[in-house]
């Protein structure tokens, strides 16, 4: 059951006040996720505004009420504005002139319907009052977002030739919002599966991250890869990589751990560190992502026989990623410090050894000790120096 707007906390924060009476109550409408989640009683951080006015009329009034404005998209009619609680990107009413599949060309519009119908989905469609927070529907978004239902406005063709990113799109909102499958929506994002080529591999990879990055995505998946969808975007994802893919969601879930987009494209993934690169290149991710990938492809059984000893050479979060893609127990490493070898090469030395290789020997040998032991203290670090050198128990810092 939809919640009334009036219950949710977002529309009576300080700032959409001041920026309604800015911009006029009649010539704005908020519009868009905050909307479609505050009916479900989610939680909405961002606020988004369509508005009849034009981006020049917005700067004015909101340059009068003392808002600092900034033109995020000038040219497409975007104005954001400067909030204390937030930031809210104020649009003017678009409608498109000509679409590739991947960018558009536009003209404002003249009302909140024409605005409506180049949006992609009903639920996203929906439109509020700034002040009575009554609900503009042009195209039953309420009954599909009652009935949890995913759908494009029109034909779901047409809404995928504009914008080939829609068809992740929909298997994003599907898999977040949807109970009830659309059949037409399925079927048209099987059909035009290849469209998505044409895409920039950053939109791919940013929507991919943004669905792995769900509770439980894996039955979406699993129906873009029957589809066609997923080996178009991730040809290495086969059925045992969905299948890796479903025990890293049921570990995460049961050992406390959040969902994690990196993870679980290395569960897409063969265990091969040249895969992991050739993804990271083609989807153009971060270094940081990239190392994290790589790192889980590295993954060997044996890794799961000693955790912090795997933490300790490769780094939690790292070590994290291997044993929960390997099946193995990762819960012991979710607050794990790194612990610090408590010898160092001058204790050694004044020992009598000629700095050099074999002090590094002697303290490579030592460190080894400490970590299969469990990285005990000083005491026992000290006895293992002894019996390296074979001489008595020697004191160090």
């Amino acid at each position: 059951m939809l919640r009334d707007l009036s219950q949710a906390d977002w529309p009576r924060r300080a700032g959409l006040a001041a920026l309604t009476a800015a911009l006029g109550a009649e010539n704005i409408r908020w519009v868009g996720g905050a909307v479609r989640d505050g009916l479900l009683g989610a939680s909405v951080h961002d606020v988004d505004c369509a508005t009849k006015l034009m981006p020049a009329e917005v700067i004015a009034g909101c340059g009068k009420a003392s808002i600092r404005t900034v033109p995020t998209g000038i040219e497409h009619g975007t104005v954001t504005a400067i909030l204390k609680d937030g930031p809210v990107e104020i649009t003017t009413l678009r409608r498109d002139v000509a679409t590739d599949g991947r960018r558009a060309t536009i003209a404002f519009a003249k009302d909140w319907p024409e605005d409506a119908a180049r949006r992609d989905f009903t639920i996203n469609a929906l439109y509020a009052h700034p002040e009575t927070l009554e609900i503009a529907d042009y195209f039953g978004g309420l009954d599909d977002l009652a009935a949890r239902r995913v759908r494009f406005i029109g034909s779901p063709e047409q809404r995928i030739a504009e914008d080939h990113l829609r068809i992740l799109r929909y298997f994003r909102f599907q898999a977040r919002f949807g109970a009830e499958l659309d059949a037409a929506a399925e079927a048209a994002c099987a059909a035009l599966a290849h469209t998505l080529k044409g895409l920039s591999r950053e939109r791919i990879a940013a929507e991919l991250l943004a669905l792995l990055a769900l509770p439980d995505p894996h039955s979406t998946l699993d129906r873009m890869r029957a589809g066609g969808v997923l080996g178009v975007i991730l040809p290495e994802a086969g059925a045992p990589q969905l299948a890796c893919l479903a025990r890293v969601i049921a570990a995460e879930a049961a050992q406390g751990f959040a969902p994690d987009p990196v993870r679980r494209l290395a569960a897409l993934l063969p265990p091969s560190p040249e895969v992991g690169e050739t993804v990271a290149a083609r989807l153009r991710l971060s270094k940081v992502q990239r190392t994290r990938l790589v790192s889980a492809a590295e993954r060997q059984t044996g890794d799961s026989a000693n955790a912090a000893a795997l933490a300790y050479r490769i780094t939690a979060p790292h070590a994290i990623d291997r044993l929960l893609l390997l099946g193995g127990d990762a819960k012991a490493l979710a607050e794990w410090t790194m612990p610090v070898f408590p010898l160092k090469g001058g204790a050694i030395v004044a020992r009598g050894v000629t700095a050099g290789p074999d002090v590094a020997r002697i303290l490579k040998s030592l460190e080894a000790r400490w970590i299969a032991e469990g990285f005990p203290g000083a005491d026992r670090v000290n006895q293992m120096l002894a019996e390296e050198l074979g001489s008595s128990a020697f004191d160090f810092d």
